[in-house]
């Protein structure tokens, strides 16, 4: 095969199936945060992610209000991806090293949701202060746990609210360290 047909084959399945991953994370997170189930953003994100995730939460249960068959569906389509990416290139690798590749890019995945995110509601409250746009409406659902948390540490000053900023600081930093957390796994 060739190197432009492998790039572009990875291209393709790094794409598509990044994008239905962050789905069925984004999925988890908002039964996390038990965000508006009838927000049309909400409505796509579950029936993209029913068919597959329906058969198995008839195999693994939720525990404690927490969605584990999404988590589970993640890593495994997680896992299929890395797989994948190295087939294309023509190489195998070990079970172990694609379960620690995964969980790292799973996790880089929500820290990444949740930097957008917040930049995201950071430009809109400059932009269009108070809009009731569903996207909007969502973003602050998911994100809202997390700032009230960091506004109990950093209350809001002179009507500045410095907690986004300080969790967008807090997130970059743990994207920073995690590779060298996941290279003490690895070895």
């Amino acid at each position: 095969m060739s190197a432009e047909l492998q790039d572009t084959l990875s291209f393709l399945l790094r794409t598509i199936g990044g994008l239905y991953i962050m789905v069925v994370l984004i999925r988890f997170i908002l039964q996390m945060v038990r965000a508006d189930f009838y927000n049309p953003l909400s409505q796509f994100v579950v029936k993209a992610t029913n068919p597959l995730l329906i058969p198995l939460r008839r195999i693994i249960p939720g525990v404690g209000g927490i969605d584990i068959a999404s988590l589970v569906l993640a890593m495994v389509l997680q896992i299929a991806l890395v797989y994948g990416l190295f087939a294309i290139k023509g190489m195998a690798i070990p079970i172990t090293l694609a379960l620690v590749q995964s969980l790292y890019e799973l996790i880089n995945t929500v820290l990444n949701l949740y930097l957008w995110s917040l930049i995201v509601i950071a430009i809109a409250s400059w932009v269009a202060p108070g809009s009731y746009h569903p996207a909007l409406m969502l973003l602050n659902q998911i994100t809202e746990p997390l700032s009230r948390r960091v506004r109990r540490v950093i209350p809001p000053i002179g009507g500045l609210d410095l907690s986004l900023m300080a969790i967008v600081l807090i997130i970059i930093s743990l994207q920073k360290l995690l590779p060298a957390i996941f290279r003490v796994f690895l070895g």
